[in-house]
């Protein structure tokens, strides 16, 4: 007698082959979605390292910064900004004769002093390669004279607190004696006139027209430039 084909046999093998395909895809996918976790995961800590690094050297060139100058500061009539890596000078009759942006003899005094010892720090092997730039900012007051409009005031005081910054590098990069800090000097440390767009505000929120008159040396790090060199390689991956 004639046997017919088992039609429902051979269903079933067609189905057990579609079933341990399926499962070998899913472990596929499987593995690939706990490389991605896992690269996602060695990412997110690279990102929370580089962060940790850049808080314990804010940290570190604070701390050897005041030391450094602690005795120093009252006498400067200057501060030091934690969370900036600031150091301000913000007493104006010591920094410049008025719409003036030749140095006072005071404030060169003050450079002599200041500046070889600062840049000693900040170009040490410690930290030269952690930055990314030395801002010597230059901030004036809203004002300039009673009749100026407010936009005219701003650029009159723009022109003027970018001399100023221009003169405070001219003589501070005249002080280095090292040809190799000399170097690295011109690579990093910029001249920044800001005019009265950072004023300084009293506690009653008005414009302290005084403080806000000041010369700051700002040091930033590379910190923020790792951290978005590490987000894009996310990004692409």
């Amino acid at each position: 007698m004639f046997k017919g084909y088992d039609f429902q046999k051979d269903s079933e093998n067609e189905w057990v082959s579609i079933s341990d395909l399926m499962s070998v895809l899913m472990i596929i996918f499987l593995f690939i979605a706990i490389s991605y976790m896992h690269n996602v995961q060695q990412n997110q800590l690279n990102v929370k390292k580089v962060a940790v690094a850049y808080q314990e050297l804010q940290i570190d060139l604070y701390l050897e910064l005041w030391e450094e100058f602690k005795e120093d500061l009252p006498s400067w009539k200057a501060v030091i900004e934690k969370e900036t890596l600031s150091i301000r000078f913000e007493e104006p009759e010591v920094l410049f004769a008025i719409g003036s942006s030749q140095l006072s003899i005071k404030f060169e005094t003050i450079l002599n002093d200041f500046f070889p010892r600062y840049i000693r720090i900040i170009s040490s092997e410690k930290y030269n390669a952690n930055i990314e730039e030395i801002r010597i900012e230059g901030h004036t007051s809203s004002e300039w004279n009673d009749s100026s409009l407010e936009m005219e005031a701003y650029f009159n005081n723009m022109k003027l607190s970018q001399n100023r910054t221009r003169s405070v590098l001219q003589y501070c990069m005249g002080l280095i004696q090292e040809p190799e800090v000399l170097m690295w000097s011109k690579k990093y440390l910029t001249a920044n006139g800001l005019s009265s767009s950072r004023p300084i505000f009293t506690s009653e929120g008005l414009e302290d027209r005084l403080k806000s008159r000041r010369v700051e040396f700002r040091t930033k790090t590379n910190a923020e430039k790792k951290v978005v060199e590490i987000i894009e390689h996310m990004e692409k991956m």
